[in-house]
């Protein structure tokens, strides 16, 4: 049995107009060459083709804009790493568990068809056991660690303060 190897979103790239995710493999002079992760057929993508690594993409909130890499992390943490809604439910069920997943996102510019992509990726992602985010965890924690650290004064920190 192969073993999946967990992947950067930089490396994982939606192109329109072809299902599913792609790997990118190499740059041609005309096209990239990128490889299914589902089924390892690798194709062309053209340069006239729309291609979106999923690292770019973001979802609209009422306030910001949130990384896709956050989104699905929420998933997995509300999924508990298990796949999700299938991209094929009702428009209802998947408004509402995006509400569930994304409470302050933009209701106005966030359609359905994204929502469904969104799904669809997580699940295919889930599929594939290429959702980790324990290494990106345990980089929050270290930094916390540094932040505290820094503002720790001596007397914090067991040194000795002197006042003049």
């Amino acid at each position: 049995m192969q073993k999946n190897t967990v992947m950067d979103l930089k490396e994982i790239l939606a192109i329109s107009g072809k299902p599913g995710l792609y790997k990118f493999i190499s740059q041609g002079r005309n096209a990239m060459i990128v490889e299914n992760i589902e089924d390892k057929t690798r194709t062309s993508a053209f340069t006239s083709e729309k291609v979106s690594a999923l690292d770019d993409i973001a979802i609209f909130t009422e306030d910001e804009e949130v990384s896709l890499k956050d989104v699905l992390k929420n998933i997995f943490e509300k999924e508990n790493g298990e796949e999700t809604i299938t991209h094929k439910a009702s428009s209802e069920e998947l408004k509402k568990w995006f509400e569930e997943v994304l409470p302050s996102y933009d209701r106005d510019r966030v359609y359905v068809s994204d929502i469904k992509k969104v799904a669809l990726w997580y699940n295919l992602l889930a599929k594939m056991k290429m959702l980790d985010f324990s290494e990106e965890e345990n980089l929050e924690n270290e930094e916390k660690k540094e932040n505290k650290t820094e503002t720790e004064t001596p007397a914090e920190s067991g040194g000795s303060e002197t006042k003049e």
